[in-house]
C-alpha cells in the first residue's frame, strides 16, 4: 500500500487490490503509480463526483496513452483523516458539468 495527502490534508490509501482494478482495467496506467500520487497530492483542479467521490485532474503534455491526456483520479475521503482512491484513468476531455471543487 502506499499514500498521498489530499488537498484536504486527508492520508489518501492506494491499497494492492486497487492497483491490481486499476491495471486490469487501465493497462495503460501500469507505469504511472509516481503520476497517480502527484495528481492527487498536486492537481490542477478537483471536481465532485456522483456518488461523494472526488476527481482529482491533473493535465499531462505526454503519457503512455498518447500526447495531451489528463490524469484523472477518483477517491474517497472516508472520514476526517482519512480516504482511498477507487480508479484512475487518462481522458482526452473532462466534463464541464461537475461541480468544481478545489482549484488554486
Amino acid at each position: 500500500m502506499i499514500s498521498a495527502n489530499s488537498k484536504n490534508n486527508m492520508l489518501i490509501r492506494l491499497t494492492d487490490e486497487r492497483i491490481g482494478h486499476i491495471f486490469k482495467n487501465h493497462p495503460e496506467t501500469k507505469e504511472c503509480i509516481s503520476w497517480f500520487l502527484e495528481t492527487i497530492e498536486n492537481p490542477d483542479f478537483i471536481l465532485a463526483g456522483d456518488f461523494g467521490e472526488l476527481l482529482a485532474v491533473k493535465h499531462y503534455d505526454k503519457t503512455p496513452v498518447t500526447n495531451d491526456k489528463f490524469l484523472v483520479i477518483v477517491y474517497k475521503e472516508t472520514n476526517k483523516l482519512d480516504g482511498f482512491i477507487l480508479t484512475a484513468y487518462f481522458s482526452r476531455s473532462i466534463n464541464k458539468k461537475r461541480r468544481m471543487v478545489w482549484k488554486p
